[in-house]
């Protein structure tokens, strides 16, 4: 798989994660995107190209629930990992009821990132 082509786009209100993720990221190979809201993301010209979506769960506004459906209304069903920091069991079952790809709990590492990321694209 040539992880270049493959445009990975991260949603999250925390400064730190969108700071630290991206460079994770991009020494794994992937083209990366950060926003700090989901409407700036849905606002943007990269919501066609992204193939794999790391959305925050609880953010200010539209929560990442919110922004998976609002992409799939607009016809943009992208492989989706939801993040939180919550620890509520709940919370993993409405991301598997909303079709996401996986769920990850910060913080987490490198490994989970990464078969997170892998079961996303193998949804494509």
């Amino acid at each position: 798989m040539n992880r270049s082509r493959l445009l990975v786009a991260v949603v999250d209100d925390d400064t730190s994660v969108r700071e630290s993720l991206p460079d994770l990221l991009e020494e794994l190979g992937f083209a990366v995107r950060s926003f700090s809201s989901p409407e700036a993301f849905v606002a943007s010209e990269c919501v066609a190209e992204t193939r794999c979506l790391l959305a925050d769960i609880a953010m200010p506004g539209m929560s990442g629930f919110d922004l998976r459906h609002a992409l799939q209304s607009q016809g943009h069903d992208i492989p989706t990992v939801f993040m939180t920091a919550q620890a509520d069991i709940c919370l993993r079952s409405q991301s598997v009821a909303s079709g996401a790809a996986a769920f990850l709990l910060k913080p987490f590492g490198e490994k989970a990132l990464i078969e997170a990321i892998e079961a996303a694209l193998g949804q494509r």
